[in-house]
C-alpha cells in the first residue's frame, strides 16, 4: 500500500552553463597567442597576462563548475588546458625569475627546441584523445579539438626541425582554432539568452 504522505519532487538544475567561460578563456587567449606565432608581434607581457589570468584561471573556474554539474568532459578539458596555459606562462618566465638564478650553477635553463617539442607533441596527443570523445558531442567541439590537436603538432614539428615557416603556418591554423572556441563559446551564450538556437554548432 503507498504512503499517502509520500511525494515527489522534480529537481532543476538553475546553475549557469560555464562552457562559455571556458571556451572564450580558452579561444581569446588562443588567437592572441597565435597571431604572435603568425609574425605579427612578438611574445610580450600582454600575452602572458592573458595566459595567466583569462586562458588560466578562466577555465580552471569552469573546470570547478563543470564537476560541480558532473560533466567529466567538460572538467578534465577545461582543468587541463588552463593549466596548460599556467605551465606555459611558468616555461617562459621562470628562466627570468633572479632569486632562482643566484649563484653558479643554479640558473634555471630556458627549455630548448627539443623539450618544447616534446611538450607541444605530448600536448597534442592528450588533445586528439579528446578529439575522440568529441564524437558523441557537437560538431563545434569536434573541430576545436581536430583542429587545436593538429595546431599542437605543427608546433611541435616547427620547434624539432627550427622551420619558422611551420611556425608560421601554425600561427594562422591556430587563429582559426581559437576563433571556433569563440565562436562557439558565444554561440552558447546567445542561444541561451535567447532561448532558441540563432548560431549553429
Amino acid at each position: 500500500m503507498s504512503n499517502e504522505n509520500e511525494k515527489m519532487f522534480t529537481l532543476k538544475d538553475m546553475t549557469a552553463n560555464p562552457a562559455p567561460l571556458g571556451l572564450l578563456g580558452f579561444g581569446i587567449t588562443t588567437v592572441l597567442l597565435n597571431i604572435h606565432n603568425a609574425g605579427f608581434f612578438p611574445l610580450n607581457s600582454m600575452i602572458l597576462a592573458m595566459g595567466f589570468a583569462y586562458g588560466g584561471i578562466a577555465q580552471i573556474l569552469a573546470c570547478f563548475l563543470e564537476y560541480k554539474k558532473g560533466n567529466t568532459f567538460g572538467t578534465v578539458a577545461f582543468g587541463s588546458y588552463g593549466l596548460f596555459w599556467w605551465s606555459l606562462v611558468i616555461l617562459l618566465i621562470l628562466p627570468e625569475v633572479n632569486f632562482l638564478n643566484t649563484g653558479p650553477g643554479s640558473a634555471v635553463q630556458a627549455a630548448g627546441a627539443t623539450s618544447l617539442a616534446a611538450y607541444l607533441f605530448m600536448w597534442g596527443v592528450f588533445t586528439l584523445a579528446m578529439f575522440i570523445a568529441t564524437l558523441k558531442l557537437s560538431r563545434g567541439l569536434q573541430v576545436i579539438f581536430i583542429s587545436l590537436a593538429i595546431l599542437f603538432f605543427l608546433l611541435a614539428a616547427g620547434e624539432i626541425t627550427g622551420s619558422q615557416t611551420i611556425i608560421t603556418i601554425a600561427g594562422f591554423e591556430g587563429i582559426f582554432t581559437g576563433a571556433v572556441a569563440m565562436y562557439v563559446g558565444l554561440a552558447e551564450v546567445i542561444n541561451e539568452t535567447h532561448n532558441r538556437e540563432l548560431l549553429p554548432v
